[in-house]
């Protein structure tokens, strides 16, 4: 096993996440079972994953595969939105942990605020119930723009420990992340690596990369860890799975950082829904 380990940041309730985690977006339960167990021998500790992308039980599997302490690895799942609700969440919260086969988990999060729906406020009190009753470690929300994020606070008084959202160069969304910041919450990156955008091959990140021997996956890595973000890659190669764990190698300089953010197209940048407009 490597010696590489992912550096972690502190959560506003004091626990701490690793920072380089993987995902299993769009992998079916076989998929994900191989991956994790690939992704875990490799060095990874964090695993995200979602009711809604139907390989919960494959995750579990994966770990079990792995041999790795169950323990040693930092597990989020996320609350589909027609679950939302106080009552529904509590349901299927319970459905999720059955597939992970789990009791509790480390994180938990809201997948999609939904904004003309607003459900959030209920759905956030069963978290909060789930968190006293020891069910769940720590408490978050995906995709919340800037207005639901702060009614959520300000109705709950209890801030997301982080706010999964899409970010890579050409999006990094940095209102949200300032918000995020002056409330506590940290920001993590879903897509990091512009899946369906052209990040890759744009030509600021293949100069960069080169000049490192590095790869522009790589170097998109560093890029999001070096801002403090929690980024969370996914594939279903070996080899990607393996190279983007040693993107834990690469120091970019503060040049190469602002170069970077300074790709940023706004919301023009954006490769998925506009979670202000998402209400299904």
């Amino acid at each position: 096993m490597t010696a590489l380990a992912s550096p972690t940041l502190t959560m506003n309730d004091g626990r701490e996440i690793p920072q380089l985690g993987f995902g299993v977006f769009t992998m079916s339960n076989e998929e994900a079972e191989a991956s994790v167990k690939e992704a875990l021998a490799v060095g990874y500790r964090h695993i995200d994953t979602a009711a809604v992308y139907g390989n919960e039980e494959g995750v579990r599997r994966g770990i079990e595969a792995s041999g790795v302490d169950p323990s040693e690895i930092f597990l989020v799942t996320k609350l589909w939105n027609t679950d939302q609700g106080y009552d529904s969440t509590l349901r299927a919260f319970e459905e999720s942990m059955q597939r992970l086969g789990r009791e509790s988990i480390d994180l938990y999060l809201i997948h999609w605020s939904m904004p003309k729906r607003r459900l959030y406020p209920e759905t956030w009190r069963a978290f909060l119930e789930l968190k006293e009753q020891g069910r769940i470690s720590s408490v978050g929300v995906a995709n919340f723009p800037v207005e639901q994020l702060e009614d959520l606070v300000d109705g709950s008084g209890v801030a997301p420990v982080l706010n999964q959202i899409e970010l890579h160069p050409h999006f990094n969304q940095p209102e949200l992340r300032r918000v995020n910041a002056e409330m506590g919450v940290l920001t993590e990156s879903w897509g990091p690596l512009s899946q369906g955008g052209d990040a890759l091959t744009d030509p600021v990140i293949t100069e960069i990369a080169k000049a490192h021997g590095a790869t522009p996956a790589q170097t998109i890595l560093a890029w999001h860890r070096q801002l403090g973000l929690v980024v969370i890659p996914k594939s279903v190669t070996p080899e990607r799975i393996r190279e983007n764990f040693e993107s834990l190698q690469l120091t970019l300089t503060d040049d190469e950082v602002e170069r970077i953010t300074a790709l940023d197209r706004g919301p023009e940048g954006r490769v998925s829904r506009d979670p202000a407009d998402f209400n299904e």
